[in-house]
């Protein structure tokens, strides 16, 4: 339902294309290889949309990963102290590391979202 062709939710969690959801977004979506990590496609390999649609467009996934950085944060805080019970310094320590670890995957993240925000969907004729 949510992830079919046609929703943003396919093209960010599939790191998809936002216009075609066929070609691939990132060039190795899979590493974590801080050198690779950013790394993307010039244009779709299958539309052509130009990704980098004007210079330094991909500064804007800061604020995406802002809010995906401190909704993670509450969310953890919350389940360390309500769930496990831990104190404030536990929380805090809590948060920091997980960050740490989920750092890489909120930056692609933040920058398929981004490019998803001002790309719409249109589906491609068969030829």
């Amino acid at each position: 339902m949510f992830l079919k062709k046609g929703s943003k939710l396919y093209s960010i969690l599939k790191f998809k294309c936002p216009q075609c959801h066929e070609g691939e977004f990132f060039i190795d979506k899979r590493s974590f290889k801080l050198s690779k990590l950013t790394q993307l496609h010039e244009h779709c390999p299958n539309c052509n949309l130009k990704y980098m649609m004007e210079p330094s467009f991909f500064y804007g996934a800061m604020y995406v990963a802002y809010g995906l950085t401190v909704g993670l944060s509450i969310l953890i805080f919350v389940i360390s102290n309500l769930v496990f019970g831990l104190d404030l310094l536990e929380s805090f320590l809590a948060i920091i590391i997980l960050l740490l670890i989920t750092g890489p995957i909120n930056l692609k993240f933040s920058r398929i979202i981004w490019i998803n925000i001002f790309v719409k969907y249109k589906a491609q004729e068969k030829k």
